[in-house]
């Protein structure tokens, strides 16, 4: 072979390499997905980071461990860009007692179990007691937060930029029945909303409850208080809860509570009369106000309409969010324990700096024959759809 043919071979080789390259890592001239490390955990599994971007500079970023969302910049009223969502800027941190959960996909079941166990088929389970009595978010060795997830880049979704995140869950894993495959995918698209759909499969009936845990301050993250913040949710009922935290099993009436949020409120005009309740402030699960059908929990067949769920809304700079989903609660979390600690950038995170919206199933429904059903069936499919929808006002 000559030197010249030699040299024309190599370069089609490098430019086909680069268009593949491009393929994998480019939705489109504006969609961008970007892969890099970003540490490893005791065991020596490598965790990555990955980046979305849309078209309008919008930039998300997500973790394989816990599949989690790390970052999220969105613009204000005047086009400025800032990072909403609390973290860590290394896995470090999410590796240390540091961590409360932030970002992180939650499972199997989210919230709180009561007395950690519950009964199915004639069979009791017991599950990690981590939360006064109670099991919380999974469990406490290997819950869905806690173990790293398979990435797939998604370049050709038609959706926008997405990323799909991967995990199966042996029989028994933190105390659960049944092997859980679960998928978990995230999409930026243009109208500068972050879509996740959860997806799940059992081959054993079992409890599943998923959500995401992300901590938001509009501010920007390491703002000093999220009291400022404009609320609205879309919800005339609650459920009440005992001093664990455990709801009772009725389904309340919000008129004239602490907790009415129909119309817009500043969160913090009422939550020093929470302060020394049991919830600690805002810690509550709202049944949003739909049709609360969808026994058969996970069929795809009951497909269950999308409709909005909560308008947080910063009067400083203008940001809001909208939160819609397929689910029928949603827990408003104020953020009453966090404790300072150091987050991205050296910032802090003082006491009620950020607040979960944490679209789901009941607290406890497994225990609660009255709240709708989270059991999973062998050859049925658990699905649903939460939308975070960002805006400026």
């Amino acid at each position: 072979m000559s030197i010249r043919n030699l040299a024309f071979n190599m370069f089609v080789i490098v430019l086909a390499t680069s268009f593949i390259a491009l393929s994998i890592g480019t939705v489109s001239a504006e969609h961008k997905i970007e892969k890099q490390s970003f540490g490893k955990v005791a065991d020596g599994t490598s965790v990555e980071l990955y980046t979305l971007k849309n078209k309008n500079g919008v930039t998300a970023k997500f973790m394989t461990y816990g599949a989690a969302l790390v970052e999220l910049h969105v613009p204000d009223r005047d086009g400025k860009m800032a990072d909403v969502t609390l973290g860590f800027d290394s896995l470090e941190g999410y590796l240390s007692d540091r961590n409360q959960h932030y970002g992180c996909t939650v499972g199997r079941v989210c919230n709180r179990i009561a007395k950690a166990q519950f009964e199915l088929d004639g069979k009791t389970y017991k599950l990690a007691v981590n939360n006064g009595p109670n099991s919380l978010h999974g469990g406490e060795e290997r819950p869905l937060d806690e173990v790293v997830w398979k990435a797939t880049p998604l370049p050709e979704h038609k959706q926008g930029a997405a990323i799909r995140f991967n995990y199966k869950s042996p029989d028994g894993e933190e105390g659960y029945p049944g092997t859980l495959k679960v998928g978990v995918t995230f999409i930026l698209n243009d109208k500068n909303e972050l879509r996740i759909v959860y997806r799940a499969t059992t081959d054993k009936r079992c409890p599943v409850n998923l959500t995401n845990h992300a901590y938001w301050n509009l501010a920007g993250a390491g703002s000093p208080t999220i009291l400022d913040h404009e609320l609205t949710l879309k919800a005339s009922n609650y459920t009440p809860v005992d001093d664990t935290l455990i709801p009772t099993g009725e389904i309340a009436s919000v008129k004239g509570t602490l907790v009415d949020f129909r119309k817009p409120q500043r969160i913090g005009a009422r939550i020093d009369k929470l302060t020394e309740t049991n919830t600690g402030g805002y810690d509550h699960n709202f049944v949003l106000d739909r049709k609360n059908d969808d026994k058969k929990n996970g069929d795809d067949k009951d497909a269950r309409k999308m409709s909005l769920a909560a308008k947080l809304r910063d009067p400083a700079s203008g940001r809001v969010l909208e939160v819609l989903t397929t689910e029928p609660g949603i827990q408003f979390y104020s953020g009453n324990f966090l404790k300072g600690v150091e987050g991205k950038q050296s910032k802090k995170y003082p006491y009620r700096s950020g607040l979960c919206l944490e679209t789901q199933h009941f607290p406890d429904s497994i225990n609660q024959p009255n709240f709708p059903s989270i059991v999973l069936e062998p050859g049925k499919i658990y699905q649903q759809t939460t939308v975070y929808r960002f805006s400026a006002e």
